[in-house]
């Protein structure tokens, strides 16, 4: 059987001609639905996917040639890894591609919300100058705190050394990683330290509502908050309490628990989010950048490269 790749999502066509290359026949079909996609998996070595839809057992039941999933993004949340591996499929994704895009979204978000950005831009186009109320606060000196020293925390302390604060980080799955621009400490050291929270962490049984009200209610000082992970790592009811009892100064969210509409508009936590001058919301774009696209679809590829069929 010839090699083949199907790719379901949108990629930059670098990976597509990389791929090519390397000697595989490749179908792009970024318009293919799900059901389309079972009918024709048989036939194909390896599958390659961003956010379409979950890449779980059902799939992995129809394609008895499957190698490998490649996944142009940074997390494997949507793929049911265990099954993957009981069946030897390989998996490849790509953070490398999109590190220094989530990093600098998050910086993006952390100054805006120190700085009211948002609110302030909103009162002047409304007739509204308000100097003292649109006050805000610096970075420097204060303590960032980092969950998970991955590519997406490291690329994040890194952008932070130019503004002078004390970078600290936790890593459940590592030691001994402390760098020129953080410093591996307890968690215990984080709640009590931070003045910034940012989350870069995975989605697993174990992160998913890991920020709560009982996790919250640990930190020692009111703090900045900023999610650019996955969204299911966090109660938002939870952090919207905060914000109203001021343990919160303010939340970047890049991600959320329920992500697109219908769907998120219909949680009954979206009013007050969305009510709230506290909170600045993006749409999971962090690491979606013209630069990330197609860095995403290099890294793949050369990961694809070095895997053995």
């Amino acid at each position: 059987m010839s090699k083949k790749i199907l790719i379901i999502d949108d990629l930059h066509p670098m990976f597509k001609e990389q791929a090519i290359a390397l000697g595989f026949e490749v179908d792009d079909l970024p318009l293919i639905t799900r059901a389309e996609t079972l009918a024709v998996i048989k036939n194909y070595t390896g599958i390659a996917v961003r956010t379409k839809f979950r890449i779980d057992k059902e799939l992995f039941d129809l394609a008895p040639n499957l190698k490998f999933v490649a996944r142009a993004g940074a997390g494997l949340d949507n793929i049911d890894e265990a099954d993957a591996a009981e069946r030897n499929i390989q998996l490849i994704n790509a953070p490398e591609g999109n590190r220094d895009a989530v990093g600098e979204h998050a910086i993006g978000l952390l100054l805006s919300l120190m700085n009211n950005f948002r609110k302030a831009d909103t009162e002047i186009r409304n007739g509204i100058w308000d100097r003292e109320d649109n006050r805000g606060y610096e970075l420097k000196g204060k303590t960032i705190g980092i969950i998970g020293y991955g590519f997406m925390g490291r690329s994040f302390a890194k952008k932070l050394s130019g503004f002078e604060v004390n970078v600290i980080a936790y890593d459940k799955y590592k030691t001994g990683f402390s760098d020129a621009y953080a410093r591996e400490v307890s968690m215990e050291e984080i709640v009590k330290q931070s003045d910034v929270l940012s989350l870069h962490v995975p989605l697993t049984k174990e992160t998913k509502q890991m920020v709560n009200e009982e996790y919250l209610y640990h930190f020692k000082k009111p703090i900045f908050f900023i999610n650019t992970a996955r969204g299911e790592i966090v109660n938002t009811s939870a952090v919207l309490d905060k914000i109203k009892n001021g343990k919160i100064l303010g939340a970047g969210l890049d991600v959320l628990e329920t992500e697109k509409f219908p769907a998120l508009g219909e949680q009954p936590w979206f009013d007050d989010l969305k009510k709230s001058g506290k909170v600045i919301l993006t749409p999971h774009v962090g690491g979606w950048t013209f630069d990330s696209y197609r860095k995403i679809s290099e890294v793949l590829a050369q990961k694809l490269s070095e895997i053995k069929l």
